[in-house]
């Protein structure tokens, strides 16, 4: 079965690698004026914490503009057209070494793949700020109740590592409503760790789920990116390549940390997603009443 999810990963990302090379080859005379090699840095640099589960959108958003690599209004398709390959390839390599029971995998990645496009119109119409409010607090209590876990002071946590029953059913939704959220800006990595921790599994888990989750994702929506030639050509190509370099050297790492070890690893990108999502929460207020 793992097999046959990685192999229709595989036909996705070749159909998304063909029209991507398709487009560089056109107008490779044209791919812009930016540097390559600054580009392909940032990718390998960024695409490193991807692979521990820390995020490349935002630091390839902030490291592309503090080096004025990009213009702002390619920056959305720059990061999913540039980010697929790398993202793929995390989720080949945990998906292979990291076992995950069969049946709480392909789950919970079809979960997040059919909340991504059916949650897209919902989610759309829901206030931001609340969003940011409620995963923003509910992320920092995971992380307290996995800082909890580990000192000792109460049993959290577990070694799972697949979902039956009810526990298998929240898991599902959860991933569901994970997917859909990412419609709305809000990242897919440390919100899956929480859910994963929460409902006992090993925090080695979450790492196969949430990169085959996006992995399903992003090559569908890339696609119409490269269609539509909303993308920085030269930006994506290099970091696409450093990426791949990036990813490969991180996944190692992970793969030989103590499961302690990792499970700190865990509590900090959480602590930091929730902090920022509560800070960019109370930041859109603020804009909101000076605007009012």
């Amino acid at each position: 079965m793992i097999n046959i999810l990685l192999g229709v990963l595989g036909v996705i990302t070749a159909g998304f690698a063909a029209v991507f090379g398709k487009d560089i080859y056109e107008n490779k005379d044209n791919l812009g004026d930016n540097s390559f090699a600054t580009v392909t840095g940032i990718g390998a640099v960024t695409n490193f914490f991807d692979a521990l589960g820390i995020g490349s959108f935002a630091p390839t958003t902030a490291l592309l503009r503090g080096f004025k690599q990009i213009d702002d209004r390619v920056l959305p398709g720059t990061l999913n057209v540039s980010c697929t390959i790398p993202v793929v390839l995390e989720a080949f390599i945990f998906i292979t070494v990291i076992e995950v029971e069969i049946v709480t995998l392909v789950s919970m990645l079809a979960a997040a793949t059919i909340g991504a496009y059916l949650g897209a119109g919902v989610v759309a119409k829901m206030d931001e700020k609340k969003i940011q409010m409620v995963m923003g607090v509910a992320l920092l209590v995971t992380a307290f109740l996995m800082v909890s876990g580990q000192m000792g002071w109460m049993p959290v946590g577990g070694e799972a590592i697949g979902l039956t029953g009810i526990k298998l059913v929240i898991g599902v939704v959860g991933n569901f409503i994970l997917g859909a959220l990412m419609t709305a800006g809000i990242g897919l990595y440390a919100p899956a760790m929480a859910l994963v921790y929460v409902l006992g599994m090993s925090s080695r888990v979450a790492f196969p789920i949430m990169m085959g989750s996006c992995a399903f994702l992003m090559p569908v929506a890339s696609i119409k990116f490269v269609k539509e030639a909303a993308y920085d050509r030269k930006a994506s190509l290099g970091i696409t390549i450093g990426g791949v370099v990036g990813v490969i050297i991180a996944t190692q790492i992970v793969k030989s940390l103590p499961l302690n070890i990792l499970t700190w690893l865990v509590v900090g990108v959480v602590t930091y997603t929730g902090s920022t999502m509560l800070k960019a929460a109370f930041e859109n207020d603020s804009s909101q009443k000076k605007a009012a």
